[in-house]
């Protein structure tokens, strides 16, 4: 990544990134002034080789890490998670100059949130389907890591946002009563591990009931297959592809048969085969957005509330940027797409951002910079709370950028 301090020792660079003192005269009494932030810093961040990464040039991951072992590379990780945290300089880890520099946060931030940074920005690459998750809420998060730290190991609540960068199809959240109701009928091999008792409350369930009841038997019917035996659960598997396969001659398989199928392919015997048809089956276009198992703790946590996730089509805040905003306080995303020879400012904000160059090249300035720094695909950038921050194209393609920050709505 190209650095606006390489031509610096290495003293003089972490001097200049504020982690060692500016020498002082021996006679004057009074005590140095804080070194100014700097109003770019370049990032080295880490790679999760996670099995379900995509592998070689096939992964945009290992693309823009430059990371090419032939391991399978999952996930970039871009920010202070402890676990993987990103690097300014060799030893000098973001989280630790982001604890001696709180003023890069800004104050509400570093207020907020202590002293660290409240999101974690990430690429994935995707190559397999990733097991069945669920995120407790700011309660339960804090209780399991509590009672469990070496399983549960953040105490906070994770609100996520994807944004497709290509077509990504996911599984998210509760699919509809009149849906589950049709599983329940037509899938046998759903019913038959449900059981037939579980199966009929869920049927008898009237949409102007009221949540409550579903969610009560939804929940039961969850669990029951979530926690049926491996065998029960392979026999299962087995007789739906067999029915599937005999039934696709005659009409043609919907969607999420075909997903199933797919994931079965993936995972052979996997509960989250059949778990499947209880979700929600998202396909986002590019520029959308929505481990350890654990399944009493899964199925106890869930809400069990019905609900389509929200997909947010972005707001353009000027030309050139799209932004998706949630509705939670830690973060939002922007996306840049600047054309050949253009250029874009953002003017500063009191809360920190991450910048990352997917495609394409140019040059980036910040804050107090006398010049500017290169900008091209892979690069990652660190910008303090109040810095004012301007793009420019300099190739005969587009320049495409992605910012994570804290949500303006928060800042405001």
């Amino acid at each position: 990544m190209a650095s606006t301090t390489a031509s610096l020792a290495p003293a003089a660079a972490l001097e200049r990134l504020g982690l060692l003192a500016a020498p002082t005269d021996a006679d004057d009494p009074s005590p140095p002034l804080p070194a100014p932030l700097p109003g770019l810093l370049p990032l080295r961040c880490a790679v999760q080789h996670y099995e379900w990464g995509r592998r070689g040039a096939d992964s945009l991951v290992a693309r823009l890490a430059g990371d090419g072992d032939g391991r399978p590379c999952a996930e970039l990780w871009m920010g202070t998670h402890p676990a993987a945290p990103s690097s300014l300089a060799p030893d000098v880890s973001l989280r630790d100059w982001v604890a001696r520099n709180p003023a890069a946060l800004g104050r509400a931030v570093a207020a907020r949130w202590g002293g660290d940074l409240p999101f974690l920005f990430k690429v994935l690459s995707v190559a397999k389907a990733l097991s069945i998750q669920a995120h407790p809420d700011r309660e339960l998060a804090a209780a399991l890591h509590a009672l469990r730290p070496a399983t549960y190991r953040d105490a906070n609540h994770k609100p996520e946002m994807a944004v497709a960068v290509t077509e990504f199809h996911a599984l998210c959240g509760f699919a509809a009563t009149q849906e589950l109701k049709e599983v329940l009928r037509t899938v046998p091999e759903v019913q038959e591990l449900v059981d037939k008792e579980e199966s009929r409350k869920l049927l008898s369930v009237k949409e102007q009931d009221g949540g409550i009841g579903v969610r009560s038997y939804l929940k039961s019917a969850f669990t029951k297959l979530m926690t049926a035996c491996d065998e029960a659960v392979s026999e299962a598997i087995t007789n739906l592809k067999s029915r599937l396969k005999s039934e696709s001659k005659a009409r043609s398989l919907t969607k999420k048969e075909q997903l199933v199928l797919s994931l079965e392919k993936q995972y052979p015997g996997d509960v989250g085969v059949l778990a499947a048809f209880f979700l929600n089956f998202v396909k986002l276009n590019p520029g959308l957005t929505p481990k350890y198992r654990d399944v009493q703790t899964l199925c106890s946590m869930l809400t069990y509330n019905q609900a389509f996730p929200e997909i947010l089509q972005g707001m353009p805040v000027q030309p050139y940027v799209t932004r998706y905003t949630p509705s939670t306080d830690e973060f939002e995303v922007d996306r840049y797409l600047l054309p050949p020879g253009k250029s874009v400012t953002m003017s500063p904000v009191p809360g920190p951002s991450i910048f990352i160059v997917l495609t394409g090249e140019g040059e980036i300035q910040a804050g107090f910079m006398t010049g500017s720094a290169k900008a091209k695909e892979g690069d990652v950038f660190f910008v303090p709370a109040n810095t004012k921050v301007k793009l420019y194209t300099s190739c005969p393609r587009s320049m495409q950028l992605y910012r994570a920050g804290v949500n303006s709505s928060f800042l405001s």
